[in-house]
């Protein structure tokens, strides 16, 4: 590897990109729901791997809970799309071959099941060594995505421009496609990340992310060269990378908008719930965000009611979004996920976390509030294999629209949860 640019100059680099607001570093990596998704990826997996223990899996790709999981992988921002095409059936090649061979298909399940329960790198390693030495044709690296979600500090995320990244900041010639490539990178990352940590982070998704911006286009390396001139050309060339073009303006915009609209709705509930004599409680990393002159987790539950903090799903809970508690017994009443542009199967997985692990069991209404538009969505997610078994919860759609139209007459004149039920829609 020739690693000969300047610690000066990388730093030079880092900043530029920490400061560019259309880069990975704001746009995904300090984006508030990136964390939320931890969990339910996490749950997800442990699904995929009871099924496979169970024999339950199925031998395709589409409708099993692998596609539930891997496709709310592909839902995060712009470094994981398509991350779902490495685990696509192709039944002319045979690959991933873990749906027809009910061997190589255990071999998987085990691999997920003891990175999952993983404490240190080595054993990761030693995991990725075992998977490899059995040669599943077409399960190669992509796989590295998952485990990132399982171990953001010791696993990086994996896909081309990554790696295009890597290779033209190092000069190393990292392939896609084997395991041993990928472990090659990583070690590289980890002492990108070692030497430049005050600007980056012990998440290796952060490097990740650096390194995606510049595999995709959005940077270009600095010359590795002692040339002045070179570098000045660079320099000139990294102020301009600041400067939005219309397009991706319009795109930061819209994505600020919807971060400011999840914020609204969020507050139209608190409100509301207050107004029907509810005790409510805000997501924990939502809490201090400004709203209506002051923040959004004003005049709102401090700490989850004891019932609830001390079950086996409650830092999940902690991240719905809205949850109503009765005033007096602190007995959950509702929950709501507003899912603006966000992971619905994330704000699906979490409340299930508070419906299944409530005392009784006795969460009267489980809502998902979304854009009109996101209703086909929303109902997509809940016939998904993984849901079937709690059907029975009976969760309700509520749409931005009938929310914002009603949500004042409902605060004046409403009861309990019978207005939120009256224009809640059933799936």
């Amino acid at each position: 590897m020739c690693y000969t640019i300047p610690m000066q100059t990388l730093d030079t680099l880092i900043r530029h990109w920490r400061d560019d607001p259309g880069a990975t570093y704001r746009t995904w990596f300090l984006w508030e729901e990136r964390l939320k998704n931890f969990r339910s990826i996490r749950r997800g997996l442990q699904t995929v791997v009871k099924e496979i223990e169970a024999g339950s899996f199925g031998t395709q790709y589409r409708g099993s809970s692998l596609e539930t999981v891997v496709h709310s992988i592909a839902e995060q921002r712009q470094i994981f799309k398509g991350a779902d095409h490495a685990f696509l059936w192709k039944p002319k090649l045979r690959i991933p071959d873990i749906y027809e061979s009910p061997d190589n298909q255990k071999a998987f399940g085990r691999f997920l099941d003891t990175c999952a329960c993983c404490t240190g790198s080595d054993d990761l390693i030693r995991a990725i060594r075992d998977l490899d030495r059995r040669a599943i044709k077409g399960l190669g690296p992509a796989a590295a995505n998952l485990l990132y979600f399982l171990h953001p500090t010791y696993m990086p995320p994996f896909n081309t421009a990554i790696v295009n990244g890597y290779n033209a900041l190092t000069g190393a010639k990292v392939k896609l496609g084997k395991w041993e490539e990928y472990l090659a990178l990583r070690e590289g990352m980890l002492r990108l990340n070692g030497t430049h940590r005050g600007l980056l982070s012990n998440d290796l998704g952060a490097v990740a992310g650096l390194l995606f911006d510049l595999g995709s286009g959005r940077y270009t390396p600095p010359p590795r060269e002692d040339d002045g001139a070179a570098l000045s050309a660079w320099q000139a060339d990294l102020a301009k990378v600041r400067e939005e073009s219309a397009s991706a303006s319009k795109a930061l915009a819209a994505a600020r908008e919807g971060d400011r609209t999840h914020t609204e709705v969020q507050g139209w509930l608190r409100d509301l719930g207050r107004a029907l004599g509810f005790d409510v409680w805000i997501a924990a990393n939502d809490r201090s965000r400004p709203y209506a002159g002051g923040k959004l987790g004003d005049g709102c539950l401090d700490t989850l009611p004891p019932g609830i903090a001390g079950t086996p799903g409650a830092d999940a809970v902690r991240l719905i979004d809205v949850v109503w508690f009765e005033r007096g017994t602190l007995a959950p009443a509702a929950a709501f996920e507003v899912e603006h542009t966000t992971s619905i199967y994330s704000g699906i997985v979490r409340m299930l976390d508070l419906a299944l692990g409530a005392p009784e069991r006795a969460v009267q209404g489980l809502y998902l509030v979304a854009p009109d538009g996101r209703e086909a969505d929303v109902r997509d997610q809940l016939r998904r294999p993984a849901f079937q078994a709690v059907s029975h919860l009976n969760m309700r759609y509520l749409p931005y629209s009938e929310l914002e139209r009603h949500r004042e007459a409902m605060a004046r004149f409403g009861q309990g949860l019978r207005a939120v039920e009256a224009i809640a829609r059933a799936l």
